[in-house]
């Protein structure tokens, strides 16, 4: 037999985080109304959590309490002199008138708290501790179900986490949960279920089901923005456009091309990685790259954005990245210099090395190719990344936009490795792997185990510490 659903009230004063903490739990920006005035709630509102296609766990918005005080004095008064079962008198305030006008929103609270298995006690940590805290703890005591505070905004630096503590245990009070609902920590989550599931033995085995669901989630999480990063980064390391070499024209044309395949393929993986992790378009617009008309601002060719990034471009193999547009020399071609290039991030930078049959013909009838160099597959890479740590961090009751890192901590903290990762050099080689150009040919099989390995790399670069120097490979 299926054991029935988990179900839990969310309960607190105005403007705790309620419906935050509902947003984050699902991964839904969509749940409810978020906003920093109170009393956005005015209604019990439902959501729940499924583990394949059953529901395991049934979530309850509910009203604030706005009114404890006086509620628990009017509690009192019908509890008189011998001091009647909590419970009881607690049935009997929502039979009565009060229920229904003085206290309707405390009673719509109550009345779904009474039918809940749980109710989590949602707490703003940067409150002071007030008496209307302790009494909005006695009303919920007097229901008879077990209550589980949750501490909220606590990596806010003005978050009173030990004061919190010390004011719950007051109350008996201690089994407590912190879990930052805009500053989203895996481990938080889990603590909060373990938290729970030490009240509520009997749904032990859905609580333990929920934890290793969430674990088992966020891997996949990751692993599948490493994959989408590295299509982004084989797509754009294998495109290649020729040129005829003497024909200036042609060359601009053809760059102008490039740039536009780069920018429209970067913003494709960009949307694709904010749906996957149920965030909206606007969620992410840090200083350093605003979107512009559903595009990055800061043009990834910009020596601006190397710069921003910590990509270091001083080699001959990263000319084209800070100085402009180079033409390989290997069969009479010649360089454009920076007017021409306009200090984009492109350039025929294979030498004799690394040059094949195919590419030696095209030189002596006169054609080159255009492609991103190293620095600019190096700093896609980087921009993903940032932004997949930054997705990976954030509630889904964030209101304002992911900060920009700072220009300081990136410069400082990001290491330019000497050589690509070995996918990506032989994606450099391999032009039909680009679903940017206009080959016909099949990527065949080596594409599938390039991408595997490149998103092996990315994956380790984001499994590191939050606080750990950015880095690729």
């Amino acid at each position: 037999m299926t054991a029935p659903a988990l179900k839990l009230a969310v309960v607190g004063h105005t403007n705790t985080g309620k419906t935050s903490l509902l947003r984050t739990l699902t991964r839904s920006v969509e749940f409810g109304e978020v906003s920093p005035h109170p009393a956005t709630t005015r209604h019990v509102e439902g959501t729940s959590i499924l583990l394949g296609r059953r529901t395991v766990l049934e979530l309850f918005d509910t009203p604030g309490l706005e009114d404890s005080i006086g509620l628990l004095d009017h509690l009192d008064k019908l509890a008189g002199e011998r001091r009647a079962d909590g419970l009881e008198v607690i049935r009997k305030f929502l039979e009565s008138k009060h229920a229904r006008r003085r206290f309707a929103q405390e009673a719509k609270a109550i009345r779904q708290v009474l039918g809940c298995d749980a109710a989590l006690y949602v707490i703003d940590a940067r409150d002071r501790v007030l008496g209307k805290h302790r009494d909005e703890l006695e009303i919920l005591a007097r229901c008879a179900t077990p209550v589980v505070p949750v501490l909220n905004f606590t990596a806010d630096a003005e978050a009173k986490v030990s004061v919190w503590r010390d004011q719950l245990a007051r109350t008996n009070m201690h089994v407590v949960a912190e879990f930052d609902t805009v500053v989203l920590d895996e481990e938080s989550e889990q603590r909060l279920y373990e938290k729970m599931r030490t009240v509520l033995d009997s749904h032990a085995e859905t609580l333990n089901a929920l934890i290793e669901d969430r674990r088992r989630l966020r891997d996949e999480l990751l692993r599948a923005s490493a994959d989408l990063t590295a299509e982004l980064l084989i797509d754009v390391a294998a495109l290649v456009i020729p040129v005829p070499v003497e024909d200036e024209q042609a060359v601009r044309q053809g760059l102008e091309d490039l740039r536009d395949r780069v920018r429209t393929r970067e913003q494709e993986c960009v949307e694709q990685l904010l749906q996957l992790h149920q965030f909206r378009a606007e969620d992410y617009q840090p200083a350093s790259f605003p979107l512009d008309d559903g595009r990055w601002g800061m043009d990834v060719f910009s020596p601006e954005a190397l710069k921003q990034f910590g990509v270091r471009a001083g080699s001959a193999a990263a000319a084209g990245a800070v100085v402009g547009l180079t033409l390989d020399a290997m069969a009479g071609g010649a360089s454009l210099g920076a007017g021409t290039a306009a200090g984009a991030a492109v350039g025929a930078l294979f030498g004799a090395g690394r040059m094949h049959g195919r590419r030696l013909l095209d030189r002596m009838r006169g054609t080159t190719e255009l492609r991103c160099d190293d620095a600019t597959l190096r700093l896609l890479a980087l921009r993903q990344i940032v932004l997949i740590r930054a997705l990976l961090r954030r509630g889904h009751a964030a209101v304002t936009p992911v900060p920009e890192p700072s220009k300081g901590k990136l410069s400082d903290a990001l290491q330019t490795p000497k050589r690509l990762p070995a996918a990506l050099e032989q994606a450099k080689l391999r032009r039909d792997w680009s679903r940017l150009g206009k080959s016909r040919r099949p990527p065949g099989p080596g594409r599938v185990a390039a991408k595997a390995a490149l998103s092996g790399v990315i994956a380790t670069a984001l499994r590191r510490p939050p606080d750990a120097p950015l880095a690729f490979p």
